[in-house]
């Protein structure tokens, strides 16, 4: 095998290395065993590049240094130039003892200092962001570069949308100086460490452990946790740290939890059904819970997407907005249900169709069945804030909510194929023997993520209408699942 021999570490890299060596070695000598980035974490990718780019508008007159450059030597060669025009820098890039970091915003003061400002599209400082901009200074100021403060600007989650996006209202700057300036000192041992690690002739050894999550979702976690049987320790309810207790000691399988291990009444239930191979079933309280249900029932599920940068007035950053709904309206058990839908159309604003829609089908009597309520009651709560008009209707909807999570959340059902999860997704199929496989979008963050490109994204009519062909599916089969549930719950308790 032939070591790769990077010329530096990039901040990207850097955090990579302090995560695990592991995934480190694998990104300079096994680059193509690296899962690429899914639909998911490329949409946060996207989210972070729109809000970088308003970031921009809070210095004119900055250059762009090398946006359309991808030769590491021109690189440098165009930072050192354009840092002599003593104007704000956008990914000027400096490279310093093995670490190569490009500022999303270098801003000079005064005669010859200058600002590192890294802009995330989060709304809060974390920790990881403080090690970005510590490994980012450590770089700069070994560059020559001569760096005063160092500055998190992020998402001000406070912030509402009146017209045009206002750049100085949207972010909040965060002085972080001091607590980069501890972390810069620890930078170049670690840099020493992890070119050890990446000329290693194999894979360092790692056991997994909480960092394979923290802060990011390793892509190597399909490859590392391979050793794990379906039903293992981890899928304890709320395991945390007893998990990792576990699996230090050698227990591997939830059945195989020694009697003195201090569980839950819920993990003791997994434990049992998992040496059983057969599902627990409380009747007395699964048919007390059905006696709740008041008739005719409206089974209802929502869809919602957020964006860091508000689409529409009234919006602040990353709240939900309310697209798509399905309703099976059910007069009596076993009786034909009635479907009602809806699905935005255009670029508009979708919410005051969505309510206009939800309120003339839902009726006002009967139960409003949902899976998971405080994500239903949540997104009505924010209606009802944005359109105030609707506040008397809203609250008189919320008092009939029944979540059908409930009965699988207290473990009145658990069956050993739920793996520890009460989600529909995983509930469904045990009680029913129907999924979601056959669906082309088969959980809520696709559903998002494509109505976003579908209607936002510029494609084609015939794809538009594809795809919102799928998202009609996938919604409707969230509300019609609630009933296939339910009657199965009223056949074991029969």
């Amino acid at each position: 095998m032939t070591i790769a021999h990077p010329p530096s570490l990039s901040k990207s890299t850097f955090l990579m290395g302090r995560q695990c060596s592991k995934l480190l070695w694998f990104r300079y000598n096994a680059r193509d065993q690296i899962p690429a980035p899914d639909e998911a974490q490329q949409a946060v990718f996207d989210q972070g590049h729109e809000v970088g780019n308003l970031a921009k508008q809070l210095f004119p007159g900055g250059i762009e240094v090398s946006a359309d450059v991808t030769d590491f030597a021109q690189v440098l060669q165009r930072s050192l130039e354009a840092a002599k025009a003593r104007k704000p820098l956008f990914e000027a890039g400096f490279v310093y003892n093995g670490g190569f970091a490009r500022a999303d915003i270098l801003n000079p003061v005064g005669r010859n200092e200058w600002d590192i400002i890294e802009v995330k599209s989060s709304t809060e400082v974390k920790d990881v962001n403080v090690l970005d901009l510590a490994f980012q200074a450590f770089v700069y100021n070994g560059a020559g570069l001569n760096i005063r403060r160092c500055y998190l600007m992020h998402v001000d989650r406070n912030y509402v949308r009146r017209g045009a996006v206002d750049p100085k209202k949207f972010f909040k700057l965060a002085d972080v100086t001091k607590d980069v300036s501890g972390l810069s000192r620890e930078i170049e041992p670690q840099l020493e460490d992890m070119f050890a690690t990446i000329r290693l002739k194999q894979e360092p050894e790692i056991k997994i452990g909480p960092h394979c999550s923290d802060p990011y979702d390793c892509p190597l976690t399909d490859r590392c946790w391979a050793f794990l049987p379906p039903d293992s320790v981890f899928n304890l309810y709320y395991g945390g740290k007893k998990c990792w207790r576990l699996l230090h000691e050698g227990v591997v399988n939830l059945k195989d939890i020694p009697d003195d291990v201090d569980l839950t009444d819920r993990q003791t239930i997994q434990r049992k059904v998992a040496g059983t191979g057969q599902p627990h079933i409380d009747r007395k309280a699964l048919a007390s819970f059905l006696k709740r249900l008041k008739y005719p029932v409206s089974y209802l599920d929502f869809e919602t997407f957020s964006t860091a940068i508000p689409l529409f007035d009234g919006l602040s950053p990353w709240q939900q907005v309310a697209f798509q709904f399905s309703l099976h309206r059910q007069a009596a058990p076993g009786v034909k249900p009635e479907h009602h839908a809806f699905l935005a159309d255009g670029c508009g604003d979708p919410r005051p169709d969505f309510l206009h829609r939800l309120c003339g089908c839902i009726g006002d009597k009967g139960s409003v069945i949902v899976y998971n309520a405080k994500f239903e009651v949540g997104v009505l709560d924010a209606l009802a804030d944005a359109f105030p008009e609707h506040v008397v209707w809203i609250e008189a909807v919320k008092p009939r909510i029944i979540d059908l999570l409930e009965p699988f959340q207290a473990f009145d059902y658990y069956h050993p194929e739920q793996y520890g999860s009460a989600s529909i997704k995983a509930v469904l199929p045990v009680l029913t023997g129907r999924s979601y496989t056959d669906l082309e979008i088969q959980e809520g963050n696709t559903a998002s993520l494509e109505f976003l490109r579908v209607h936002f994204g510029g494609v084609a009519e015939a794809e538009r209408q594809k795809v919102r062909g799928q998202l009609e599916r996938y919604c409707s089969q969230d509300t019609e699942g609630m009933i296939w549930i339910t009657d199965a719950l009223r056949q074991l308790t029969g």
